[in-house]
């Protein structure tokens, strides 16, 4: 296939997209999950009958838990700043991707989500109405709001709350693609705390995959890290800027680059193992010389949505040996599709408090171990949405690690929570077939 063909492939999914969403009007709603024989059971369902579990409620918050959905509810919070690769496009454009979400969350994982896309863009108001929504979900998932905004929010929410706060942006990214890393360095023979990285883009997803490698294991010195006016380190004139507007960045700028070098994206990946880009899609945001600069056996995951940083074809010209994007189009698809349905199912069968560092490095693991099980190749190097037991194997994981920092409301077996995740996530793909089935869910026209 030419490179020209390539090119009108990507294509597809946005025209395709344009016809099927209007023919839904949507992607998600609400349907029943309780028996419903005649209407005199809504005298159970609703009043008079409901008042004894309101009752039981008000005596004990936990029963929440066992007299609602709140255990399976997830609120996907969005205020429009940062969609995709669209940028600030406002809460209702958001809307076509939060219900996206919402679908995955379901079908992947058993997780009713429901898109709570904001009409603001204040950090505080987006706190607040957080907070006011908190009593009906048993977690939160933020959702393309811009940096560093999204940073501080994330940072009071798992502060303040008492249900798990993620964001996928940065916590979700940093699980796939540490899971992708693990397993590329294992194709080409090299070890973690050894490989130098650049990290190109220093938004929401790489400030969360440089605190996660460095907690997984990697060496600050190792990594060499560039925003938009170049590459990060002390030296640079606006670092009392940085300080005072993005103190993450500014850490990042402290911590990294032992070379000390300075300059753009084309230093930046001069001679480092491992390359790693979220920032402004392409093509020709990374140029196909400046990736042949690379060591030998380079690994390059060109994340930016929808379109790459660089096409896969001109990396493989450029000798990169093990290239991935964030679409499924392409092989190795290093996406958080992979990561928040399993994550989050865990999360919640324990009801856990938060979602910590180690509980997404522990799903990275359980993500890089399922394509292992099935064989490692330079064009597989993570597991697709295709592979059923990622998701289930991630839950415990997840799980387990809560349980073993203390961050668990239920203590279950790691046979209880396979068993428990693999029961609701069949469910809910048994769900939509039969509604396929019946034609409850129309085929596309």
């Amino acid at each position: 296939m030419s490179q020209e063909d390539l090119v009108k492939k990507a294509a597809i999914p946005g025209k395709e997209a344009l016809r099927l969403h209007p023919f839904y009007k949507g992607k998600i709603e609400i349907v029943p999950k309780c028996i419903i024989r005649n209407l005199d059971d809504f005298s159970i369902w609703y009043t008079p009958g409901v008042a004894e579990p309101c009752k039981k409620i008000k005596e004990n918050p936990e029963e929440v838990y066992e007299n609602t959905n709140k255990w399976n509810n997830v609120a996907v919070v969005s205020d429009g700043t940062r969609v995709l690769g669209l940028g600030d496009i406002g809460a209702e454009a958001s809307m076509p991707v939060m219900e996206g979400k919402a679908l995955l969350f379901k079908y992947l994982g058993g997780v009713d989500a429901f898109p709570i896309c904001l009409d603001t863009k204040d950090p505080e108001e987006v706190i607040q109405a957080v907070k006011w929504i908190k009593p009906s979900f048993g977690g939160i998932n933020l959702e393309d709001i811009s940096t560093p905004k999204c940073f501080y929010i994330l940072e009071r929410l798992r502060k303040e709350l008492d249900i798990p706060v993620w964001h996928d942006d940065q916590q979700g990214t940093a699980a796939i693609t540490l899971a992708g890393i693990i397993n590329s360095l294992k194709i080409v023979g090299k070890k973690l705390n050894e490989v130098l990285f650049s990290i190109i883009g220093a938004g929401a997803a790489n400030i969360c995959l440089i605190r996660t490698l460095i907690k997984a294991g990697v060496p600050p010195k190792n990594i060499i890290a560039v925003d938009s006016k170049g590459i990060l380190h002390p030296n640079r004139k606006d670092m009392d800027e940085m300080k005072k507007k993005n103190p993450y960045k500014y850490d990042v700028a402290m911590r990294t680059n032992g070379e000390g070098r300075e300059g753009d994206i084309s230093e930046a990946i001069r001679d480092t193992d491992v390359c790693i880009a979220a920032s402004k899609p392409g093509p020709g945001t990374i140029k196909k010389e400046w990736a042949a600069r690379m060591n030998n056996d380079a690994i390059m995951f060109a994340e930016a949505n929808p379109v790459p940083e660089i096409w896969p074809w001109e990396a493989k010209e450029a000798g990169i040996r093990i290239f991935g994007t964030g679409r499924s189009d392409f092989p190795n698809q290093v996406n958080n599709s992979i990561g928040f349905p399993g994550i989050f199912r865990g999360t919640l069968d324990v009801r856990a408090k938060t979602i910590s560092d180690e509980m997404h490095i522990a799903a990275a693991y359980a993500i890089a171990s399922v394509a292992e099980e099935k064989g490692l190749r330079e064009d597989y190097v993570v597991p697709t949405m295709e592979d059923y037991e990622v998701f289930i194997k991630e839950a415990v994981a997840v799980a387990t690690k809560a349980m073993e920092q203390g961050l668990a409301r239920l203590e279950l077996s790691k046979i209880e929570i396979e068993e428990r995740a693999r029961k609701i996530i069949d469910r809910a793909r048994a769900e939509t077939k039969c509604l396929i089935e019946k034609g409850f869910i129309r085929e596309p026209q």
